[in-house]
């Protein structure tokens, strides 16, 4: 729990680098933002393009699946830094071939453009079970396009 893309970085060789994965999903950024004040959507890039990086001297050619952060209720004040963060990394990496970005920010919203507190358990920040139904079908649709390549 908390883990942010530092983490990430930090421990690469321990959690990343010693397998020999056929894919890697990334989901992370939300804490990068919330435990610190000087960390913004741009920040959030900067440290994914330095993981991103450190994976492909590793790893090239492998699938590599950034998770889009998601809008909880309880971070809904932090929502324009996530949208800044979520849309650097995709529109960045949109033209990489190996690169794929799972959007869960949209299906996550009501019809009123905020976060679907319906998906949530009580602390307003993590998921319920239909939460992750919808990430799977997210998840699980975007496998299903590398599977096909």
């Amino acid at each position: 729990g908390g883990s942010t893309l530092l983490d990430l970085i930090r421990y690469e060789n321990e959690i990343i680098f010693p397998y020999k994965p056929s894919c890697i999903l990334i989901y992370c950024g939300e804490n990068d933002i919330a435990n610190a004040n000087d960390v913004d959507g741009k920040k959030v890039f900067e440290r994914f393009n330095k993981l991103y990086a450190d994976i492909r001297t590793k790893f090239p050619t492998i699938p590599v699946v950034y998770i889009s952060m998601k809008p909880s209720p309880a971070r809904w004040h932090l929502q324009e830094l996530y949208v800044e963060g979520n849309h650097l990394i995709a529109e960045h990496y949109s033209r990489d071939e190996k690169f794929y970005y799972a959007d869960v920010w949209q299906a996550m919203l009501d019809e009123n453009g905020q976060p679907n507190k319906t998906l949530f358990v009580e602390d307003m920040l993590h998921m319920n079970n239909r939460g992750y139904e919808i990430w799977g079908e997210i998840i699980n649709g975007t496998l299903t396009i590398i599977d096909k390549k």
